[in-house]
């Protein structure tokens, strides 16, 4: 954890460590559910001629999950700007660009692809392209762009030595997963999420065991 910067007002410097790990929290729990939902409601597959029946159990389980979403990516957006508030100046620009940018089509293509199952909502029966368009956009793109983002917050945690050498490898081996089975492996997905928990857990954990500065 960075030290506290000349003229910060006491205790902010544990307000960011602890609204990083809480946002954390809550985006990882909001994203694992709405994968659980959408993968329940809208199953992967089917692309072929028949249509698949959708009953309205699981049409409620959609509705649920992207009822979810929105405030999955406002707590992942809060979740990143704490982050780069808590790495401060000492963070490489070249890195941080990577950071925000990926951290930023992460959730456009979240967006997008919750809009595109929620297109399948309208008919009585799901239209296959809504639910294709809905699962190659998280999947492939999404995904893939989440890849990005762990690998450049792990390095700036661990370059800042904020991150202890294990959990900066766990966050390349997540990278990794996202990076190469994230299309190819159904519920590969659910490792963003569970990255991002352990990432707050240890963040929470370790903002806790630092001195308040004295007033």
């Amino acid at each position: 954890m960075r030290p506290e910067a000349p003229g910060t007002p006491p205790g902010q410097s544990l307000s960011t460590p602890r609204a990083a790990g809480l946002a954390g929290i809550l985006f990882a729990v909001l994203m694992a559910a709405a994968i659980v939902l959408a993968r329940i409601g809208l199953p992967e597959g089917g692309g072929g001629a028949a249509e698949i029946e959708v009953t309205s159990g699981q049409r409620d389980a959609v509705t649920t999950a992207l009822e979810l979403v929105p405030f999955a990516g406002i707590a992942f957006l809060w979740f990143m700007g704490a982050l780069r508030e808590h790495s401060g100046e000492a963070e490489d620009r070249f890195v941080a660009s990577v950071f925000l940018g990926s951290g930023m089509v992460f959730v456009a293509c979240l967006f997008g692809a919750s809009a595109a199952a929620g297109t399948v909502l309208d008919a009585d029966q799901p239209q296959e392209f809504g639910r294709n368009f809905a699962y190659t956009l998280l999947t492939t793109y999404g995904m893939r762009m989440a890849a990005v983002f762990v690998f450049a917050t792990s390095t700036i945690g661990r370059r800042l030595g904020a991150f202890p050498r294990p959990l900066a490898l766990a966050g390349y081996l997540a990278g990794l997963v996202l990076l190469v089975a994230g299309s190819s492996l159904p519920w590969s997905e659910l490792v963003f999420p569970a990255w991002a928990l352990l990432v707050s857990l240890y963040i929470l954990r370790s903002g806790r065991g630092r001195p308040r500065p004295a007033v």
